[in-house]
């Protein structure tokens, strides 16, 4: 097969409404760029975009939860999530965003060809609408009782409860989370893809043409979407935030975000280009350029059935491949960002890299690990022990334990210099070690053209492995304790140590190559060790045997990798169990805030079971005076309070940061639920619960006495 002349390799672009866990990185993220670098360092022309997906409900709806706007989400957003995949080395040629001018512009210019074309056709349906918000509702926007648990806060498109994808018609109940009304159908008009037309060529292409080059899990789900009948699928929506409809007829009308975002790899492209002084074109049209999609299961059906059927009537090239991988779970558990069981980028950057003893060599420990355990055949699971137990069995007890013996003992035995190979005292296993150089490069190269990481970093690491044996079995500390009268090691047992020592030295500098697409920080820090420039990373290298001179005085020897201590795990493991607990606590003691700024009435809530006398009894209520408050570190909800009750002082966590300042409640009288029995939230035990009022804007109040009155008075 003949070398594309180009590669244009995309990830999924992540959505900027919050912040991003090490499953997205290990998803699309890290595979792409130990794909990309492989290809850098084989000197291809390659270009590698992303950047943030920023429209569709998911960002005003973020925004009505931190009180914000959507230009304000999508700033802050876009900003930590691009710092974060810095910090973390994935290295991008551009980081792009879907609000920029560029971009709108190529999504409305993609529409308006196929629309133009006829490729696109109209529909009136019926969608539910708020009269008194006087808009149409996103599925978002709806809220019901969930037909299958029960659940009566399930979303019109899922029911976080129990993870049953709805449709808005399946709900019992619905009411608009804008005003709190029950919608109405009402007739609109939008305009559809009709994938129907195009199952022919997606069978023939992906079931036929890719069915042994793509992975089966990408291949199964295809056949499965198109055995099941492909449907016309809308590119328009009635929403507010998107990119408008260029068309007359079309008022209020913005692009689909499942349309516009994959186009985000072309507004890139051409970003990329104006920047660089280049011609984008090529990347897109000329049929001689490789494009890859690297992208999570969620995300197939886009990227293999619908964008392709926009790339191909639109006279684009379609994707090569499309490597998706399966989901990372997280201690025994699913990741949810509503649960918070999971671990953003930005808390591993804080925790291990930005720490006094992290840095580079803890970016590439996370690195390592998420390859180790890449989700590329099926689902997988990051365990914090099993992360130390990487870190600290393989990169430290073998990688780094096999270049740092190599190091310390060239200073000590070959006086800090490169020795001379004295060929004609080779031995089976000088040659045997000689060519695991060359073998393992074409195994390595093999697996990364086929887009197994996992297998790939493992040969690499496995020659680090066969370095410490080999060296075991050579033993030169051994043989420089024959030495004559003077003290000076006989002149065999020199050699025999120069043999052994150059060939440590020459694999060292080709685990440097070789681990470069995978620890990029590593490799650097062993150019710096071996005095060399960065040319020698270089592809073409890996394999030789003589990259390092003889005679070439190199460093002393630098530790590549530290442990990772039990105590890190320990606090890790308590961290995510007690943010998760906190959480879940906080949205059982939390009103929920409004979604929107809605008409001035009072949301609808269906009046809890009837209870007796005798069950109000048990409840404690008393007034308390808040004497301090502060802020709950890494919660942006939860205010620390302590409670004056008269009878004592009590440390209550609420979730009312998003209504109050601390400095604002100080002094303040509210009501407390006394005897509710305690519970911890990020750490901290809280003992008691203020209760709140809500009113028609999402504004919380404290229930309190009319008039000052004594701490501990009691509440009936």
């Amino acid at each position: 097969m003949n070398q594309p002349k180009r590669y244009l390799i995309t990830a999924a672009l992540p959505y900027a409404n919050g912040l991003k866990h090490i499953g997205h990185l290990a998803g699309a993220y890290l595979p792409a760029d130990i794909y990309v670098r492989y290809l850098r360092a084989q000197k291809r022309d390659v270009v590698f975009v992303c950047g943030s997906d920023e429209h569709g409900t998911a960002i005003p709806i973020q925004a009505m939860k931190e009180g914000s706007t959507p230009q304000a989400i999508i700033d802050k957003y876009h900003g930590i999530i691009r710092e974060n995949f810095q910090d973390l080395s994935i290295s991008f040629d551009i980081y792009h965003r879907t609000s920029s001018p560029i971009h709108h512009e190529t999504s409305q210019e993609f529409f308006t060809m196929l629309n133009n074309a006829g490729e696109l056709e109209t529909r009136e349906t019926e969608q539910y609408y708020d009269e008194a918000a006087k808009t149409f509702l996103a599925d978002r926007y709806i809220k019901g009782t969930c037909p299958k648990c029960g659940f009566n806060g399930a979303y019109g498109d899922q029911c976080e409860k129990c993870g049953t994808s709805l449709s808005p018609d399946e709900l019992i109940n619905p009411i608009s989370t804008l005003s709190g009304q029950p919608p109405v159908k009402k007739k609109t008009t939008h305009w559809y893809l009709p994938l129907n037309k195009h199952e022919d060529f997606l069978r023939n292409w992906i079931l036929g043409e890719h069915k042994e080059d793509w992975r089966a899990n990408v291949v199964g789900q295809c056949k499965s979407w198109i055995d099941g009948g492909l449907q016309p699928r809308a590119v328009t929506r009635d929403l507010d935030w998107g990119i408008k409809v260029p068309l007359p007829e079309a008022e209020g009308k913005v692009l689909y975000v499942w349309f516009d975002a994959p186009i985000g790899y072309i507004s890139a492209t051409k970003q990329w280009a104006i920047d660089n002084d280049k011609n984008w074109e090529p990347y897109w049209q000329d049929k001689d350029t490789k494009l890859v999609h690297f992208i999570g299961k969620d995300n197939i059906v886009f990227h293999c059935i619908i964008f392709p059927v926009m790339l191909k009537l639109h006279g684009n090239i379609l994707p090569d491949n499309v490597p998706s991988n399966e989901f990372l779970n997280l201690e025994g558990d699913k990741m949810s960002t509503s649960r918070n069981w999971k671990l953003d980028m930005q808390d591993y950057i804080d925790d291990f890299v930005k720490k006094e003893n992290g840095g580079p060599q803890l970016v590439d420990a996370l690195r390592y690990y998420l390859t180790q355990i890449a989700p590329e055949t099926k689902d997988s699971e990051f365990i914090w022990k099993g992360f130390q137990d990487a870190v600290n069995s393989e990169l430290v007890a073998i990688f780094g334990n096999f270049v740092n013996r190599a190091f310390v003992l060239m200073h000590k035995l070959t006086s800090g210099k490169v020795p001379p190979l004295h060929e004609h005292l080779l031995d089976e296993k000088d040659k045997g070690m000689l060519q695991e150089f060359s073998s393992t490069k074409e195994r390595v190269e093999q697996l990364l053209e086929q887009y197994k990481f996992r297998e790939a970093q493992f040969e690499v690491i496995d020659l680090a492995r066969k370095g410490n044996r080999y060296m075991q079995e050579k033993e030169p500390w051994i043989k420089a304790k024959q030495v004559d009268e003077n003290g000076k090691v006989l002149p065999a047992a020199q050699a025999l140590i120069d043999n052994c020592m150059h060939i440590s030295l020459q694999l060292c500098a080709n685990l440097a190559i070789l681990i470069n697409p995978f620890l990029p920080n590593t490799a650097r820090k062993m150019l710096h060790m071996m005095k060399v420039v960065e040319k020698m990373l270089d592809w073409e290298n890996a394999g030789k045997t003589k990259l390092l001179s003889v005679g070439y005085s190199l460093r002393a020897p630098e530790l590549l990798f530290r442990k990772i201590e039990d105590v890190e795990i320990q606090e890790q493991v308590e961290k995510l169990k007690a943010n998760s607990q906190a959480t879940l606590a906080a949205a059982s003691t939390e009103q929920p805030a409004a979604e929107s700024n809605p008409p001035a009435a009072i949301k609808e809530s269906p009046v809890k079971p009837e209870i007796v006398f005798d069950d109000f009894a048990k409840i404690d209520l008393k007034v308390g005076t808040i004497q301090a408050a502060e802020k709950v570190e890494k919660a942006d909800k939860l205010l620390k309070l302590s409670v004056d009750l008269g009878f004592e002082t009590r440390t209550i966590v609420s979730g009312i940061a998003l209504h109050f300042k601390p400095e604002e409640i100080v002094g303040k009288q509210v009501v407390v639920v006394t005897n509710l029995a305690p519970r911890k939230m990020r750490g901290i035990e809280s003992n008691g619960m203020i209760l709140m009022a809500e009113d028609s804007k999402g504004k919380l109040h404290f229930v309190r006495p009319e008039n000052i009155i004594n701490p501990g008075a009691g509440v009936s």
